[in-house]
């Protein structure tokens, strides 16, 4: 009988003996950082638990952050992407620093933001540096649903009319915006993404919505939902493959409470688990990764999400 508590135990096996599939890097094409998990909001399924006590990833700050550049620089990686998440990258007080650094060394740059009550301080910055790097700034905002009462019920009553209201600004304002949503497990993702078309046009904001490019729709992530585990049949199985997975090609960097070295993780997803550390430089983060996680399963294989396909 499948003992379910060994699910995602064994890196190399599942519970039912099977061989655990696994990702080799091919090329890194996106770098993410991980700029901090505190955030000014505290979200019902934030993967990565953000909020504003939580502290467990430190502030990064330039130091952290050039090491990497001048690596990618160096053994001439095929690197299309910086990308910053959280917590909230907006509320790092190194923030400007950082971004300074990466797009004065003609990297372009993601950064994903909830852009509630965040932008308003650094409004001056940004519009300055949009100007500065034409075509080099993208910014990804989380908006959970295209309704108020579904978006508010994940980040707290009065989010949703102000977010919209930054979305607004940074488009009237030239910049290339994105958006991050989730479609809900009755829905499909051509439902969600119509639906975001609308809210969009009904508050002026006329970009057109292409999945995968200026928008993404994430499943919806249930928490204690059971899933199955990924092994090396099921990549026949579901006619997927591992270099359609993220951590075929990304890397992300966290910096750990307490800890002076930062750290190379897979993925955006995978910040805690000491298991998938990758050591401190990107020469040494190449090591296959074995999809020992339910978020590997959940979210990427099965979910066929990426945080990197869209801008």
């Amino acid at each position: 009988m499948l003992d379910v508590n060994k699910k995602f135990h064994d890196p190399y096996k599942t519970a039912k003996g099977e061989t655990r599939a696994w990702v080799d890097l091919t090329d890194l094409k996106t770098l993410w950082f991980n700029t901090g998990t505190q955030c000014n909001l505290s979200c019902e399924n934030c993967y990565i638990e953000s909020s504003p006590t939580n502290d467990r990833l430190a502030y990064i700050d330039e130091n952290d952050v050039i090491p990497y550049l001048k690596e990618i620089k160096e053994y001439s990686l095929p690197t299309e992407m910086i990308a910053f998440t959280g917590g909230e990258p907006f509320i790092n007080p190194n923030i400007q620093a950082i971004v300074g650094e990466v797009l004065s060394r003609e990297f372009p740059l993601l950064i994903l933001t909830n852009a509630y009550r965040v932008l308003k301080k650094h409004e001056e910055f940004l519009l300055k540096l949009n100007k500065q790097y034409p075509n080099k700034l993208f910014l990804r905002v989380s908006l959970d649903h295209y309704t108020r009462a579904i978006h508010e019920q994940e980040r707290s009553k009065g989010t949703f009319d102000r977010t919209l209201e930054q979305v607004k600004w940074l488009y009237d304002n030239g910049f290339q915006v994105s958006i991050a949503g989730r479609s809900l497990t009755n829905e499909s993702v051509n439902d969600a993404l119509g639906g975001y078309q609308q809210l969009l046009q009904e508050n002026d904001i006329n970009i057109k919505l292409v999945h995968g490019n200026n928008i993404i729709i994430f499943p919806e992530m249930i928490q204690d939902e059971s899933v199955p585990e990924i092994t090396t049949e099921c990549w026949g199985i579901l006619n997927k493959t591992p270099e359609m997975q993220m951590c075929s090609n990304e890397r992300m960097i966290v910096k750990r409470k307490d800890k002076k070295k930062t750290i190379v993780m897979p993925c955006t997803l995978l910040a805690y688990d000491e298991q998938f550390e990758l050591g401190n430089t990107l020469k040494d983060a190449k090591e296959r990764v074995q999809l020992n996680h339910v978020f590997c399963a959940k979210f990427c294989v099965l979910g066929g999400a990426s945080c990197s396909s869209a801008k």
